[in-house]
């Protein structure tokens, strides 16, 4: 082969890998399979951003709304906030020496997880109380930053905040790269997500909507203005809760939502129902190898965390929802597997 055609070859061959390495650099959600679900966010964002599009949308109404739990990190065996307030009840327990000997405390700090499975919510409540109330908001704060910073999960044996899906980060940076406020929309504790929201998810503390206690403004002994938490619950961010809250926080409907269980459905169906074009998503636990598989929708095993049933299942396909199944539509899902 003459030399000016050698050239020529390596060079096209070049530009060719050139190409291509720059189709995947710019592909947003890199640990996202090729499928619906993919396309689904893809050409959602494409249809909302396009001014000349009939289901544009402006940017002050771009709002894009996660659960948390099961949703953009892992809830199985047990959320993370309750592995935080029965550990607290450890922590506390020097100072309430009757907790040895009343229920639910007895059950936590005898590790009885066969009494711990059966609580009620009333149980739990009588424990978020305990732990979770009589200190300042800044208090508070720092209990919670302090754990996290030292806790890790019984299973891989990481930090809570690692157990985070990335996939749902990708589709959360790539709403906010198009315009999008990205929400945290919870049934966890508002004040417990918002120690983290930020350095985890890139989410300010005010777009994280919680279930939360109230706060009450009062003085300390130094006469400094500070607000503490009474026990009073303020929001129930769950169920219906969520489509509320959402509208409290922020007078809109959201325009996309994502979510993994009942407790997510009516903040779906209220996304739907602002019209447009919105996108609306469900996580389906269906990989038991890389993380749990749970329903009991499609013949899952049944769970108490993050139930996702087959009416709700039924309800997503006959809607149009979209139903991301963990183990054909995610690549990795979290960011330290190789």
């Amino acid at each position: 082969m003459h030399i000016r055609s050698r050239f020529y070859l390596l060079l096209l061959l070049c530009l060719l890998l050139t190409a291509l390495g720059l189709a995947q650099a710019q592909d947003p959600l890199p640990s996202w399979n090729d499928g619906p679900a993919k396309q689904a966010i893809l050409n959602f964002v494409r249809t909302t951003t396009d001014r000349t599009g009939p289901n544009f949308v402006p940017p002050e109404q771009r709002i894009a709304a996660f659960d948390q739990d099961g949703t953009t990190w892992v809830e199985h065996p047990m959320y993370t906030q309750f592995v935080f307030a029965f550990e607290r009840v450890v922590a506390l327990a020097q100072q309430h020496p009757e907790w040895k000997t009343t229920l639910p405390f007895q059950a936590v700090l005898s590790g009885d997880k066969a009494a711990m499975a059966k609580f009620t919510n009333k149980d739990l409540e009588t424990i978020m109380v305990a732990t979770h109330t009589g200190m300042t908001v800044e208090q508070f704060h720092d209990i919670v930053k302090e754990w996290l910073a030292k806790a890790t999960d019984a299973r891989w044996h990481r930090h809570y905040t690692e157990l985070i899906y990335q996939p749902m980060l990708e589709v959360m940076e790539y709403l906010r790269a198009n315009g999008y406020r990205t929400y945290i929309v919870t049934g966890g504790g508002q004040e417990f997500v918002r120690t983290y929201a930020e350095q985890v998810y890139g989410i300010p503390p005010e777009q994280v909507i919680g279930t939360a206690i109230a706060a009450e403004y009062t003085y300390n002994q130094q006469g400094q203005g500070i607000l503490v938490r009474p026990p009073k619950l303020l929001l129930n961010d769950n169920f219906s809760g969520k489509p509320e809250d959402v509208y409290l926080f922020t007078g809109r409907h959201s325009k996309a939502a994502f979510g993994n269980s009942t407790g997510d459905q009516q903040m779906l169906e209220y996304t739907q129902a602002g019209g447009g074009a919105p996108l609306m998503m469900l996580v389906l636990h269906d990989d038991a190898q890389r993380e749990y598989a749970y329903g009991p929708a499609q013949g899952l095993p049944g769970t108490n965390v993050g139930t996702f049933t087959q009416a709700l299942y039924d309800e997503a396909k006959s809607r149009g929802w979209f139903v991301i199944s963990m183990k054909n539509d995610w690549k990795r899902i979290f960011a330290w597997e190789k």
